[in-house]
Formats: C-alpha cells, sequence, structure tokens
C-alpha cells in the first residue's frame, strides 16, 4: 500500500504493478483492486501482473496468461474470463461441482 501511494503521488500516466496482492489479507486485495478500478476509471494505464487471475481478469480490458514463460491465450479479459480452459486451470469451476458423469 505504501509503494502504491508513494508512486500516485507523481500522478503517472502508465502504473506498473507486479504481484499488489502477494502475501496481502482478502480484505486488503480488495482495497487494491479496487483502488486499480478507479485509476483505471481515472485514465491511468495500468500494466499488472497478477496470479490472482479471477481478480486480475475483473479489472482488466486485456489480458494475457503465460505458461512456462510463454504467452499461451490472450484478448480481452471477459473472454478470456469466459474461456473453459482458463476457467479449469485457473478459476475453477466457479462454484460448480460436476459429477463424474459430466452433468451439472
Amino acid at each position: 500500500m505504501l509503494a502504491m501511494g508513494r508512486a500516485l503521488m507523481s500522478r503517472p500516466q502508465l502504473l506498473m504493478l507486479d504481484e499488489p496482492s502477494l502475501g496481502l489479507a482478502p480484505l486488503i486485495v480488495r482495497e487494491i483492486f479496487r483502488i486499480v478500478t478507479d485509476l483505471r476509471r481515472a485514465g491511468v494505464s495500468i500494466l499488472l501482473v497478477e496470479q490472482n487471475a479471477r481478480a486480475a481478469l475483473q479489472v482488466a480490458d486485456y489480458a494475457y496468461v503465460m505458461e512456462l514463460g510463454e504467452i499461451t491465450l490472450h484478448g480481452p479479459a471477459f473472454e478470456l474470463a469466459a474461456d473453459q480452459r482458463v476457467i479449469e486451470s485457473y478459476l475453477g469451476l466457479g462454484g460448480r461441482h460436476r459429477r463424474p458423469n459430466g452433468r451439472g
């Protein structure tokens, strides 16, 4: 939070964030991503590297998925959030549990 505050003091046009949620309590993580959303709306461009795929895709316009150092998927964040490969690998089943026969 302190690092973000210091960075924002210079009113940047581009803010680069590397794992801003790392090691933070869930309430603080929500606050960080609320701030990121507000900054985006205020016209600040943001480059975000984040393992919390769910949170990242909620605030992003465009996203890249990297596996083993290579980009494997990219596109509008809302499309990746709906992509079955992303859901299964990074987002879980979204609260839906599937039976072994494949029916919900």
